[in-house]
């Protein structure tokens, strides 16, 4: 994929996220496939027998049967005063139930300040981070420590995982922009998930994947730069997991990577082919209320130079020692 298109699908999404915080205006009854929204995340929660859909935005959808939905209610409450300015850009929030509370990690973003000029591209101020509630549609608001990560490096879609010895860690990117060759790494939690403890910790590459191609300023085809959407997994055998997502040259794509120490430390080898349709990617997997294992992502369409992104269920098997992605679920 050319440089210049990944950077027009950054600012799209940019001004995607900063329109969905500013519509406030809450519907009821939607349908699923109704709902204008990247990396959709969902939190089924047994203890209000709710499901919580949030995702690129800020925004929060709320659900009885992932059929028909309620929202969006705006739940991010953030300090004005800090790193993050007012009203920063929201991408790629979860919620993460840890500890009988609820957990918001999201990547925010403040336009305003500018931490590095890579070849010719302008650096935003660009982290992830992670907000707290009591309840599972907050509000969530800061915690303790002001950053979780460094304030000259952008990282992107963290996620939550806590491994084998119970340690909470977030699992991120670091954005191409800066690396060149994006990443995606690691760095522990507080107990709490109050801040973080020591540095981050460089898991692979962009270009480990087998799959994922661009064409570079000469032409030559090579691995895509671009890290996206970690989301970590075990399967009924014990394998650890992460699915993540890329390119291949213009087409939204999402693979899969096994550790083969069976912790985060890897190393992770790359499956060679993708594990989802084109044009699917940034996924995630949840149980519903009922117990059926399914992964939520988005597809990713250019309909009239506008990104078109729309929330979707498919199902998935990890009874064995694979992710399978099965057949698209319809609520």
């Amino acid at each position: 994929m050319k440089k210049h298109s990944i950077v027009l699908c950054l600012l799209l999404v940019s001004a995607f996220a900063f329109g969905q915080r500013k519509n406030k205006e809450v519907r009821t009854n939607v349908p699923l496939d109704s709902i204008r929204l990247s990396d959709p995340f969902v939190l089924a929660d047994k203890k209000t027998n709710m499901y919580y859909m949030t995702g690129t935005g800020g925004m929060l959808w709320k659900s009885k049967d992932l059929k028909l939905w309620d929202g969006p209610y705006a739940v991010a409450k953030t300090d004005d005063a800090s790193w993050m300015g007012p009203d920063p850009m929201i991408w790629a929030a979860e919620i993460h139930e840890y500890k009988g509370k609820y957990y918001y990690f999201a990547t925010f973003t403040n336009k305003n300040v500018i931490i590095d000029t890579v070849k010719g591209n302008k650096i935003e101020r660009r982290a992830s981070h992670v907000l707290v509630s009591n309840k599972p549609d907050g509000p969530f608001v800061p915690m303790k420590d002001k950053t979780y990560l460094p304030a000259d490096k952008p990282t992107l879609d963290g996620t939550f995982w806590v491994d084998e010895n119970g340690k909470p860690y977030m699992v991120y990117c670091y954005e191409w922009l800066q690396a060149i060759d994006g990443t995606i790494e690691k760095i522990e939690l507080k107990s709490d998930l109050s801040g973080t403890i020591g540095e981050g910790k460089l898991l692979f590459k962009a270009s480990a994947s087998p799959w994922s191609r661009e064409k570079d300023e000469n032409a030559k085809d090579v691995p895509n730069r671009v890290t996206d959407g970690p989301y970590v997994f075990k399967t009924g055998t014990g394998r650890l997991g992460m699915i993540w997502t890329s390119w291949i040259y213009n087409v939204y794509t999402q693979g899969v990577a096994y550790s083969v120490s069976g912790t985060l430390d890897g190393p992770w080898v790359q499956e060679p082919q993708p594990i989802t349709p084109p044009n699917f990617g940034h996924g995630m997997l949840f149980r519903t209320l009922d117990g059926r294992l399914l992964m939520s992502l988005h597809s990713h369409k250019e309909i009239n130079g506008h990104y078109h992104r729309v929330p979707h269920f498919f199902e998935v098997d990890i009874t064995g020692d694979n992710l399978i992605v099965g057949k698209p679920y319809i609520p």
